[in-house]
């Protein structure tokens, strides 16, 4: 599993679409049991969202994760979803959102 800290700006359901489709494209996560996310806490100033996925290739796990959190930049950067650190607090006043203005069109490797 791998856990991310997202803004209470955006819809839950909405990183549940994103953090599962980038475990469905991962190499070697398993279509089923299906990938699902666990919403593992509540914070002042974002959520703790946990993807979960199963493997038959636990040699591979390394690798694994290296593309997994590939993906989920790649997904969350092209639904313009901010992740944040958790010790950023969320507050906007005028600058940007820490999104990189390029993000890749092309999925990970």
């Amino acid at each position: 599993n791998s856990t991310v800290t997202i803004g209470y700006d955006v819809p839950w359901r909405k990183v549940h679409e994103l953090l599962i489709a980038a475990a469905e494209g991962t190499t070697d996560v398993l279509k089923e049991p299906k990938p699902f996310v666990l919403q593992t806490s509540l914070d002042d100033f974002y959520v703790s969202y946990q993807i979960n996925a199963y493997t038959q290739e636990a040699g591979k796990q390394s690798a694994m994760y290296s593309e997994l959190h590939a993906r989920i930049l790649d997904a969350f950067q092209a639904a313009g979803v901010e992740i944040m650190s958790p010790h950023y607090r969320a507050e906007r006043d005028g600058n940007a959102p820490a999104i990189p203005p390029d993000a890749p069109t092309s999925p990970a490797p």
